[in-house]
């Protein structure tokens, strides 16, 4: 029996031309909300805004602990701050792993419909030239059939001709 990890359950629609991919990625978390929820996570780890917040927060953090006289929560070197950015990394980076690993497989999925589509296509390309070249041969069999008795009817032709001129001779020479 496959485990959850090494194929992701996948429904294709059967389209031609259309985006026929619909893949759906159960995990351990039924229908996989978890790693939903970490695609969304690592998206937004890439953004502008949580790097200026996250900067504006180290900011106000060594401000506050620089300039507070008997309050110091967390004075320098700043060691609890350290503990919280390496607690942010010691998740976000499995997060984002995650967010790879199923961007991969939709990307698998992708690749192997395409592929799929292409054969179909080079298939119904083949099918189209072997079915030109049936009709080009019973073509050029007919043109040759039809020379051939035009052929036929010339010199049948001919032979008419001829023979009514035989005729004619014989009856007005008598």
């Amino acid at each position: 029996m496959r485990s959850p990890i090494d194929v992701p359950a996948i429904a294709v629609r059967p389209c031609f031309y259309a985006r026929s991919v619909e893949a759906e990625h159960r995990g351990a978390f039924g229908q996989d909300a978890f790693g939903r929820g970490a695609e969304k996570a690592a998206r937004f780890f890439g953004t502008p805004q949580y790097i200026l917040g996250q900067s504006i927060l180290v900011i106000v953090w060594i401000a506050l602990n620089a300039v507070a006289v008997a309050s110091r929560w967390d004075p320098y070197p700043f060691i609890l701050l350290n503990l919280a950015f390496s607690t942010q990394a010691a998740y976000a980076a499995p997060l984002i792993l995650l967010a790879q690993t199923r961007q991969a497989d939709r990307d698998k999925v992708q690749e192997i419909t395409a592929e799929r589509r292409h054969d179909e296509q080079i298939a119904s390309a083949a099918q189209h030239v072997a079915a030109v070249k049936t009709e080009t041969h019973k073509l050029t069999k007919l043109l040759e059939s039809n020379t051939e008795l035009t052929r036929q009817d010339k010199e049948l032709t001919e032979q008419v001709a001829a023979l009514t001129r035989q005729i004619h001779a014989l009856l007005t020479n008598r």
